[in-house]
This record gives structure tokens, C-alpha cells and sequence, in this order.
């Protein structure tokens, strides 16, 4: 298992340093081909999927003034919102990654396209191993999270589904909204039942 995490880690970093320069290649488009098995790993690994067809979605085509959005004086602004949705799926990935996440998250030196590119990096890292993982990989899969001083808890993979999961979706439907409001919809031809863009 340690072997396939350094494979999968190399690749991570290979891939992320291409889609930060590359926006026409990122991932998520539309959903992979599904599995030909269903199993506990392919069923994580299709629901993963789905969370980056909606951020791929959600995000794409926003604006510098869209990401200043905000629906009222005490809401997130769609920037806020996205910097949220990527401490969010960081903590998830580092579970099925076996790794810890250290508070606080810091992305305020990337940019948006830097952060788009790289949450869809770690969902597409995240559902590759969910997808050869087996029922007892997932007893490892813990949620381990810390401060800079070394406090933290650890909290199993129950918690990453309705925790960060689960959070990451919901705010991406927030970013759904906020852009609408904004005036800057998202593409009508997305098929999310069908994980496609129509013609």
C-alpha cells in the first residue's frame, strides 16, 4: 500500500504542475466511464467523480469580479467560498492519502486558476485510489487533523464522508447560486444526470 501512495503522490505533483499551465486539460470535463464492478472502492471513487463534474462546473468560466461576490454583508464571497471548498477536499484527499492535514490551510499565494487546477488534482487523486481500494483500506483512511503546535484530533472515514465530503458539495451548490446571482449562470448544456456537456 505504501508503494501505490508514493506513486500516486509523484503523479499528483506531476500532474498538478501541467494543470496549473494548462486549463484546457483539466479534469472533470465529464465524469470517467463508470466501473464494471460495484464494490465499496467503486462506488467511493464514482461519487468522488461526481464532486469534481460539479466543481469543474461550478467553477468554470468565472470572472475576477464574480469571485468578489457576495450575497450580503455576512455571507462568503464566491472567492471565500472556493478557498473553503479547497481546505475541504485537501482534507478528504489527505484521508485516503493516509496523511494529515495541518491547520491552517494556506492558498491566499495561489491564484484562482491555480486553485481550480489543483482541487480538481486532488478529487481526480482521491477517486484514483478510492477505486483499487478494498473494504479494509478504508479503516485507514482516517481524517487526521492538526494545528501547527501539534494538537489535532483523528477521526475515521465516516466523518470524512458527512464532514468534508459532503460540506464540499453543499458549497459547491452555494457557488452554483452565488454565480447565478452574480449574472454569470453556469453552462446550460451540462448533463449532470449523464456526467456530459451536450452539444
Amino acid at each position: 500500500m505504501a508503494s501505490r501512495k508514493s506513486i500516486f503522490f509523484i503523479l499528483f505533483l506531476i500532474s498538478f504542475e501541467g494543470l496549473a499551465n494548462a486549463q484546457d486539460i483539466l479534469p472533470f470535463r465529464e465524469i470517467p466511464p463508470a466501473a464494471k464492478v460495484y464494490n465499496s472502492g467503486t462506488l467511493m471513487g464514482r461519487m468522488t467523480d461526481g464532486l469534481g463534474f460539479r466543481f469543474y462546473w461550478a467553477t468554470q468560466g468565472l470572472t475576477e469580479e464574480n469571485l468578489s461576490f457576495k450575497a450580503g454583508e455576512e455571507s462568503r464571497t464566491i472567492g471565500e467560498t472556493l478557498d473553503h471548498i479547497y481546505t475541504l477536499v485537501l482534507m478528504f484527499t489527505n484521508a485516503v492519502m493516509e496523511q494529515p492535514t495541518t491547520f491552517p490551510v494556506e492558498s491566499n499565494d495561489l491564484s484562482f486558476e491555480e486553485k481550480r487546477a489543483k482541487v480538481l488534482s486532488f478529487i481526480q487523486t482521491s477517486s484514483a485510489l478510492l477505486k483499487m481500494s478494498n473494504d479494509g483500506d478504508f479503516e485507514r483512511y482516517n481524517l487526521v487533523l492538526q494545528s501547527a503546535n501539534g494538537s489535532g484530533q483523528k477521526l475515521p472515514f465516516w466523518n470524512g464522508l458527512n464532514g468534508p465530503l459532503e460540506d464540499a458539495l453543499w458549497h459547491i451548490g452555494q457557488v452554483v447560486t452565488l454565480r447565478r446571482m452574480a449574472g454569470n449562470p453556469i453552462n446550460p448544456k451540462v448533463d449532470f444526470m449523464n456526467g456530459v456537456v451536450n452539444n
